[in-house]
């Protein structure tokens, strides 16, 4: 058998796992808002998550609290929590669909879901970039949101609103189940 052929089908086996589960094991998920007098930033490492292959398909579901995201100040917190509406729509969900045979690629291509502030937003053909070390995987990259995809109105400062790009930078670590 070819060494390579080899190699990838031992990648596949250590990332689909014995029954094709997956768990996320830890998260950092920061949103990026831009405002002409500053930049801010919130994090969360409260996200959980699952993944399900079968029949060489791959569905994974992400839910972050939208409280657990923190920027430093809590009354950017508090306004954040209000714009989102997150007392009524107390989570983020995200959810992806990939071929199995893509989480054997350094490089990972695939479509987002994302559920904000009761609204959902699609984004195609998102970049991350994936590196297993043993039984874990790491996945990185950014999801280039817009507040007016859940249509959030932008929080204003002095007048003047944050720029519309929220991009969202995903840094996560699935093990197999």
């Amino acid at each position: 058998m070819n060494r390579k052929i080899f190699s990838g089908f031992l990648a596949l086996a250590s990332l689909a796992g014995a029954d094709g589960q997956w768990a996320l094991a830890s998260s950092t998920l920061t949103y990026h808002v831009s405002h002409p007098l500053h930049e801010s930033e919130g994090t969360s490492h409260a996200a959980r998550g699952k993944g399900v292959c079968q029949g060489g398909q791959c569905n994974f579901l992400i839910a972050v609290p939208v409280k657990s995201f923190e920027s430093g100040d809590t009354n950017r917190d508090l306004h954040m929590l209000q714009v989102t509406h997150g007392a009524q729509f107390p989570l983020v969900s995200v959810r992806v669909s990939l071929l199995e045979a893509a989480l054997t690629s350094a490089s990972i291509r695939c479509d987002v879901e994302i559920e904000l502030a009761g609204q959902t937003a699609k984004y195609k053909d998102v970049a991350f970039q994936a590196q297993t070390k043993g039984k874990e995987t790491q996945v990185t990259g950014s999801i280039p949101a817009h507040l007016s995809d859940f249509k959030i109105e932008a929080p204003s400062l002095l007048s003047i609103p944050v720029k519309n790009d929220m991009p969202v930078r995903v840094d996560m670590i699935w093990r197999p189940m």
